[in-house]
């Protein structure tokens, strides 16, 4: 038997160890020691605490070595966490919160976080809960039992929903044509681990960015438009097409890409391309938004970072941000300010889809950002 010593009585937890006596053990060891991993307790380090609890003059409480090094080896052993993100929107009602915490408690989930909102106006919940299913009843491997359960839940309240798992990272293909600054930001930003993706493919209508994909190691495809005709867009956008169904592309970012896109191919692709907008929507659209801008003497500027749509500029808008501008900003200051706008605004997008915070609601957005 050995003597080690808590923070105070407030803090204590009794436990039961194996039909011995109950030892208090702080509270705080029962909930981290099992996502940590701590270094066997030796005889000398246990006498090592008695004389320093002594000096601080707090009463000791006897626990048995034994009884530790059980306590590690169950710690050892509990699962990895494995994290998974569910998206849900139906009309508002009674019950659904409780209905979506008791299905989860009972296949064994977890619980980690909750996010929620209710749009007065149209009756509409949304909801987001991040939950740990690795002691999944089921199975961690067996999610369709699990997915099965909320589908049928989600009948019984009109629910549209998604799952999404953090063990399949989504694959990401960046459209450019000829302006570095948003491809450049993202590459450093993978490349810092701030964006949790893979990003196999650049695609490009011009050859100019092929060796920013070198330096970051990215294959780039060019598919040229030879010309401004509707079957030359057609067939280069059938190329764009195979390529995205060959890598197992979740999801496409116009990263000032300027081409636009055929009615049939942004429909088909809506809910998962980000395009950035040099400007701030609705205000300046077309060409040369920053030169109007200046002729117009505006005091702010913007970006927009949407959802693509068949509509220009017109989808789902998912984040902006503005500066300020004054009367001494020429064309190209108010350049070079808007570029360190849509690199921002186009990250922060890109990053809130990328964990699953985004939810479409008609031509509105619901970002549960952090």
């Amino acid at each position: 038997m050995v003597a080690a010593w808590g923070c105070g009585t407030q803090g204590l937890l009794l436990q039961p160890i194996s039909g011995k006596k109950s030892v208090r053990t702080p509270l705080c060891s029962r909930i981290v020691a099992p996502r940590q991993r701590s270094p066997p307790v030796s005889q000398a380090q246990s006498e090592a605490a008695v004389k320093s609890a002594q000096v601080l003059d707090t009463p000791p409480v006897t626990i048995p070595v034994k009884a530790v090094a059980e306590y590690q080896t169950v710690a050892h052993a509990l699962p990895k966490p494995q994290l998974a993100s569910l998206l849900i929107q139906c009309p508002d009602q009674k019950g659904v919160v409780a209905a979506l915490a008791q299905l989860l408690y009972g296949f064994g989930c977890n619980i980690l976080e909750s996010d929620q909102y209710t749009d007065q106006t149209t009756g509409t919940y949304f909801q987001r809960i991040r939950f740990d299913y690795s002691e999944c009843l089921v199975g961690p491997t067996n999610t369709q039992v699990l997915e099965h359960a909320v589908g049928e839940l989600a009948k019984r309240y009109e629910m549209e929903w998604r799952i999404y798992y953090d063990n399949k990272v989504k694959r990401v293909a960046i459209l450019v044509s000829k302006l570095d600054h948003c491809l450049y930001d993202l590459l450093i930003r993978l490349k810092a681990g701030e964006l949790s993706c893979q990003i196999p493919v650049i695609i490009s209508n011009h050859p100019d960015l092929a060796p920013i994909a070198q330096q970051f190691g990215v294959a780039f495809r060019h598919l040229p438009l030879p010309r401004a005709d509707a079957e030359s867009k057609l067939q280069q956008e059938a190329a764009i097409e195979q390529l995205l169904e060959e890598l197992d592309i979740d999801l496409l970012v116009l990263a000032r890409y300027m081409q636009i896109f055929s009615q049939d191919f942004c429909a088909r692709h809506a809910d998962h391309t980000i395009n950035i907008h040099h400007s701030f929507l609705p205000a300046f659209e077309g060409a040369k938004p920053y030169h109007k801008a200046h002729k117009r003497g505006v005091k702010i500027i913007g970006a927009t970072a949407h959802f693509a749509t068949a509509e220009l500029d017109a989808g789902p808008i998912i984040e902006q941000d503005v500066t300020r501008i004054t009367h001494r900003d020429s064309v190209k200051d108010m350049l070079r300010k808007g570029r360190d706008l849509e690199r921002l605004v186009l990250a922060r997008a890109v990053r809130w889809v990328l964990e699953d915070r985004v939810l479409v609601h008609g031509n509105k957005t619901v970002v549960f950002n952090d």
